[in-house]
Order: C-alpha cells, then structure tokens, then sequence
C-alpha cells in the first residue's frame, strides 16, 4: 500500500498581496498526476487545508474539485483540521463522504476511530492491517476537559489523544497487527519553523516532545511549512507552495509512504514545481539594476534590501523596470551617517526656519537629505505660500 503524505495546503491565502489560487490549482493538478503516476491508494492531509475559518465560495469549489479528482484516480483521502481550518465546517457531511472514499477526521469522537485498510499477512503468517488515525487541530482551552486533563497546553491533550489511540491499537492487535498511522496538525520538538507559520503559543510552550509519537509506525505531521524529517517514521511535509520569503530556499513536495504486510518500507520524497521562484535580494540599487548575476530574479517574486547609504528616490519604480514581481522593499543602509542623537521632535523645535522645518521632515521619512533640485521646489513652495497670505 501506498500512502502520500501532504499538508497546509492553506487553500485561498494570498502572497504578499498576490493571490495565489491558479498557483493552488497548479499545485492539485501536480498531485493528481503524482497520485496516478505512483499508484497512491491513500493521500494524507495533515491539517491546514484552507488558510481560514470562513474561505471563500471560490476555494471551497477548488477542494471539491481537489476531493473529486483523487478519489476518480482511485485514491482514498484522509484529511484532519488546522488551526487555520474551522473543524465544523471542514467536517460538514462526514459520515456521507466516507462513503466517497473521503474521511474527515475534525471532531474529538474520530481521533481514535481509524481508516482499517487490510495488508496481507506477515512474515509470521498474520493478518496485518494499516489503522490510520487522523488528530484534529487541539486548541487546549476548548479541548482539555473533554479529553480529561487537568493542564489545558499542547502537551497534555496531544498526550491525551494519542493515549486514546494507543489504546484503540492495543485492542485490535488482538485479532491482527497494526501497523498504525497518525497524522497531527502540531509544532512537534525538532521541528524548524518559518514566519508564514502562526505560533501555537506565545515563547513557543506549544511545542509537543517528539516522544509523543514513537509507538506509531509512520507520524504524518502538519503546522511547519519546510518538508523534514525530525525522525526516520516522524516528519513534517511541508506546504505545497512557498507563502512567505522565509521559505525562499525550501524544496517543497510530499512523502511517499510504502507499508506492507511488516510495516513501514521505503519512503521518498515527492517534489512539487514551483509557479514562480522567489528571490531575496539585497545590496546598493545600482548593482541591483545593473549587474548580470541578478538576471535568473527578474521573473521572481521579489524581497529586496537596498543598502544604499541614503535611501534611493523612486526605488521602488527603479527596481520593478527589472523586476516587474518586487513585493517587498526594505531599506539597511551600510556606511550611512550615524542618525543623530536627539530625537526628530527636538530637531524640528530646534529648525531655523519654515525650509528648515521642511527638509527636516524629508530627511526624516526617506532616511536621505533633499538634494538642491527638491531644496529649490520646497522653497518655491513656501515662498508662494506666504505671498497668498500677504495679498489676503
């Protein structure tokens, strides 16, 4: 049997201003293909798969279509809510969809209620099954007292629920081996995280002990956006798209999973193709506009730095005639002018006169001095000001 594991679609976000559905529908397209060409019987989405509570009309048609086109290619789906997802809504039709080949697992009564998919039998000639079990998002506050723990945090009902599961495990082993899935939306210890991730709680006390998942035979994780594996049977696959710079240098894809009759085989990676590259960037604008080596960027999506040592005019303009994708622009000055110690308010009270006060307020917003031309339209301007008060 063949399992793909994916998550944090994150159906519907936008990039920096930039909507991202063709490039989410490009993504579904890649993996129906995947699922065919490598006869995937079970896909995995660990949570995440819309990127809010509420998505739009639009999104939830690309799911639908998403769910549709992997079950015709002969793949079961087993999907489980984020914390991005609403678990009410996601789990709409549960019961019916089940029998389409879709299994939601969203609600606290499913944790321990596994897919059953039967393998064959082992070496020792017993009937071995695959259980895979699917964790809802668990926000601790809502969660802890139906799930029996004193302590409402990450660890305790990530505890709590995979207890459940053991559990389940321990009585069916029984009557068969179990070879057991688990997939979790959590920030498991080991993970390395990115910024288009929301913490799971302020100074990172969400992060659940990777230990929490050892007696399960593969742990399909959900939450971090980089595709790693924090142990041989415990890994994280990533997003399937890029959704902040900060995964500029990710390879995304998925994990094809191979379990048999003994377990747990080979796994290999997936790769996904990205629509568009990302490029951060960063030195002096002329280099940046001018130099050769920055050519691959030009049909980037683009973060640039510009370290001029004072700040460039019409920089944004400059840079967008090379490189038309510029999302991000920021401005570190190397070997600027040391800002002055007093503070802009204490300055302007200290301003000679009205031009003064003008320059000033240029200086302070654009991180560079007017030069003579804007000096001249600055005092021009100030000039027929007080003409038009003298002739009132």
């Amino acid at each position: 049997m063949r399992l793909l594991h994916t998550s944090d679609w994150h159906l519907g976000r936008s990039f920096h201003g930039v909507g991202m559905l063709d490039a989410q529908r490009a993504f579904i397209d890649q993996l129906v293909a995947a699922v065919s060409r490598h006869h995937v019987d079970v896909v995995l989405i660990a949570g995440d798969v819309y990127d809010r509570a509420l998505p739009g009309v639009d999104v939830v048609h690309l799911l639908d279509d998403a769910l549709v086109r992997l079950t015709s290619a002969g793949a079961k789906v087993v999907l489980t809510s984020g914390n991005h997802d609403s678990a009410i809504r996601l789990g709409f039709a549960a019961r019916l969809l089940e029998r389409g080949g879709v299994h939601l697992r969203t609600r606290l009564e499913s944790l321990d209620q596994p897919l059953l998919l039967p393998l064959g039998q082992d070496a020792a000639g017993k009937e071995s099954v695959a259980a895979i079990y699917g964790i809802p998002w668990l926000e601790p506050r809502l969660v802890a007292e139906q799930l029996g723990v004193d302590t409402a945090s990450h660890f305790e009902v990530t505890r709590a629920a995979t207890a459940l599961i053991r559990q389940d495990i321990e009585r069916r082993e029984a009557s068969s081996v179990v070879h057991s899935v688990v997939l979790a939306h959590t920030f498991a210890s080991g993970g390395i995280s990115s910024d288009s991730e929301r913490d799971l709680s302020i100074g990172g006390v969400g992060a659940v002990p990777l230990d929490l998942f050892d007696s399960f035979s593969y742990t399909a994780l959900g939450h971090l956006h980089g595709r790693q594996s924090l142990s041989p049977q415990v890994r994280y696959s990533g997003s399937p798209l890029a959704y902040s710079f900060s995964e500029a240098r990710h390879q995304k894809g998925a994990w094809l999973v191979d379990i048999g009759p003994d377990g747990v085989g080979a796994i290999e990676e997936v790769l996904w193709e990205a629509p568009r590259a990302l490029a951060v960037l960063r030195g002096s604008l002329s280099d940046l506009v001018e130099s050769p080596q920055h050519e691959w960027a030009e049909a980037a999506y683009c973060q640039i730095t510009l370290t001029d040592a004072q700040r460039p005019a019409r920089a944004m303009d400059r840079l967008r005639a090379r490189f038309p994708h510029t999302l991000v622009l920021g401005f570190d000055p190397e070997g600027g002018t040391a800002a002055p110690a007093a503070t802009y308010s204490s300055r302007l009270a200290e301003a000679p006169d009205d031009l003064s006060v003008c320059c000033g307020f240029l200086e302070h917003v654009r991180g560079r001095v007017p030069d003579d031309a804007e000096k001249a339209a600055l005092a021009a301007a100030l000039e027929n000001v007080r003409l038009l008060e003298g002739s009132r």
